[in-house]
């Protein structure tokens, strides 16, 4: 299914970021591992970057292989972290990544970015968004003061702006058959799970009231695998849902069905 492709795992040290290098790996992936701490299991290659921070990227994107046939964009704080750190990890740094690295993607190599049902609020910010468009790593602070970016609120909305950036760039390198797709799963079970439920507050609550379990990085991991496969090379641009019937449940109770 992945043999003999070289795919990058950010965040590869817990949670949906080690079962997914573990599972690419027993697919037959050359994995090279991404986080900012070392995993006590080092899948394939392993090196130590902090995404928060474009010269740490930079060294990264230069110790990184020629060819690169997958980039699963996991790594992320949650939102008990300062707001800046949140968008420079999980929007302005895994772009940043994502981009640098386009001279080293191979002709049909596969980008996938973990959003979050978090973000399925994404159309009552699109002006918001589209000011972060250009957003870079010095202009954070002023980002967030006047876009009013603060606790919560910058986890929330660095998923929103990562599901809408996945989408408009559907057909960017379309002639090189790049495609990028992002993966939203609801609550799982990781170590941070519990940060979310502490910052969330009532939407959390809800949520996890409403599921019949928290998902676990083995339910996420194959979608994220699908996605960097050959199988999925007519999936562009999409954002799937891996929330147990969450987003579904959410429509429905919005629009009365």
């Amino acid at each position: 299914m992945l043999g003999s492709k070289t795919i990058i795992v950010t965040g590869a040290a817990s949670g949906i970021g080690a079962e997914t290098a573990a599972l690419v790996a027993s697919l037959g992936a050359n994995v090279i591992s991404v986080d900012i701490n070392r995993p006590a299991l080092v899948v394939g290659d392993f090196i130590q970057a902090d995404l928060s921070d474009r010269r740490s990227i930079d060294r990264l994107v230069a110790a990184l292989p020629s060819r690169v046939d997958g980039l699963a964009n996991i790594a992320g704080l949650p939102p008990t972290f300062p707001a800046e750190a949140v968008l420079r990890v999980n929007l302005v740094g895994l772009k940043y990544l994502t981009l640098q690295l386009l001279s080293k993607f191979s002709d049909g190599a596969s980008i996938v970015n973990l959003a979050s049902l978090a973000g399925l609020g994404w159309r009552e910010a699109t002006q918001s968004i589209e000011a972060s468009t250009t957003l870079d790593f010095d202009d954070v602070p002023e980002f967030c003061k006047v876009h009013n970016i603060e606790g919560p609120r910058s986890y929330f909305f660095s998923k929103e702006a990562l599901i809408v950036w996945t989408m408009q760039n559907r057909w960017t390198w379309r002639d090189r058959g790049i495609r990028i797709n992002a993966v939203s799963p609801g609550p799982v079970d990781t170590p941070i799970l519990k940060d979310f439920l502490e910052t969330l507050g009532a939407r959390a609550e809800e949520d996890m009231a409403t599921m019949d379990r928290p998902a676990t990085p083995k339910d996420i991991a194959p979608v994220v695998a699908f996605l960097l496969s050959d199988g999925a090379r007519w999936i562009r641009g999409s954002n799937i849902h891996a929330d147990g019937g969450m987003y579904s449940h959410v429509q429905c109770q919005t629009h009365g069905l």
